[in-house]
């Protein structure tokens, strides 16, 4: 089993990964954003969705949203979040390596850092070309990431997260030459403790805009953070934006 397939990782940390503070980021981020204002009822795929953070905002915009997950606890999480928000959305469980639906969408979207899962490059190519597949001509692909420059900056700090539910520690491992980074989670909570770890490839802007255009997209722009700033040495995250041609 691949770590991205316990669903264990994603339950028992999902409080972490998916604070509270995010899905507010999330409405922010969708009313406000340059890059996340599309036209009116456009088909949007939130590929990797998590618990539904940017479902529930893109739905109450008219968007026709689908979320697809491998995890059954995070759709779970995301048809209960949407309930309560009143909105209709599609849900599929699926692999981001194996889904596909050939021009059914005008936009798909990739976030928090929820692309490099797969020990071999050519798959994690292949989530591009699956995604271009899955877009409209004129359709674009936004992704979200952590970057390499952002990354270089702090990775080793030790690092503490109070919760609800006990203590998490995160250590940092940079592996082959600044390729991959592998993340150990350690929940403590009432004398016992819990870990999980994330393995995943890093990449630069440089890195990741290559990979779009072998995917075949064009007008590949980076971006440092969601007001649509530039990529560089004050930027948060980063994003890149590709086009279907």
């Amino acid at each position: 089993m691949h770590w991205y397939e316990d669903d264990g990782l994603w339950s028992g940390f999902g409080a972490l990964m998916f604070a509270p503070r995010r899905a507010v980021e999330a409405a922010r981020n969708t009313t406000e954003s340059p890059l996340l204002a599309f036209p009116a009822g456009a088909r949007v795929l939130d590929l990797c969705c998590g618990p539904g953070l940017y479902l529930v905002p893109l739905a109450r915009q008219g968007h026709r949203v689908t979320g697809v997950d491998l995890s059954p606890a995070m759709l779970d999480r995301a048809a209960a979040t949407c309930a309560d928000a009143g909105v209709r959305v599609e849900l599929v469980r699926a692999d981001m390596a194996e889904f596909v639906r050939p021009a059914g969408f005008d936009v798909v979207l990739n976030m928090y850092t929820s692309f490099g899962y797969f020990a071999e490059p050519a798959d994690n190519l292949r989530v591009l070309r699956d995604a271009y597949a899955s877009l409209v001509p004129g359709g674009r692909l936004l992704m979200d990431v952590l970057g390499k420059e952002i990354l270089a900056g702090w990775v080793g700090r030790p690092q503490a997260v109070d919760l609800p539910e006990g203590t998490v520690y995160l250590r940092d491992t940079i592996l082959d030459d600044w390729t991959r980074l592998r993340t150990e989670w350690t929940l403590v909570h009432d004398g016992t403790a819990r870990s999980a770890t994330i393995t995943s490839y890093v990449y630069s802007a440089a890195e990741l805009r290559s990979l779009f255009e072998q995917a075949g997209f064009t007008e590949v722009e980076c971006f440092g953070g969601f007001d649509g700033g530039r990529y560089d040495n004050h930027a948060e995250r980063l994003i890149v934006r590709g086009i279907r041609k």
